[in-house]
């Protein structure tokens, strides 16, 4: 009959199941972070198309788009992650949630800034 664990293994468990849960989240957003920033990346062209004096303005605001979206773009991460770990998300549906987002968030800076520059 095996003996019973010492006190000492099962609180190393529960820290080190705790610190793994922990690496998972923090790995989850910069994933989701990466993916935002390759999308910022994609959708610098479009400021290509505008006249070379108007190009700067453009990425100013491009660069102001990103930062008002940034704690959206952050609190849905934790929210997925969260649903993630209570188990009602599959690693597959998350990641399909994660490109609509990014999709759908690129989409609408992209039309922000026409609009935007549109009344420049």
């Amino acid at each position: 009959m095996p003996s019973p664990r010492p006190p000492f293994q099962t609180l190393h468990t529960v820290a080190r199941f705790s610190s793994r849960r922990r690496t998972v989240r923090i790995i989850a957003l910069i994933g989701l972070l990466s993916c935002v920033a390759r999308s910022v990346e994609a959708a610098d062209p479009p400021c290509d198309r505008y006249p070379p004096a108007k190009q700067a303005r453009c990425a100013d605001i491009w660069k102001g788009l990103n930062r008002e979206d940034g704690p959206a773009i952050a609190q849905f991460g934790l929210e997925q992650q969260r649903r993630r770990e209570a188990g009602q998300l599959t690693a597959e549906q998350h990641l399909a949630q994660n490109m609509e987002f990014i999709k759908r968030s690129t989409e609408r800076r992209l039309e922000r800034l026409k609009e935007r520059m549109a009344n420049e």
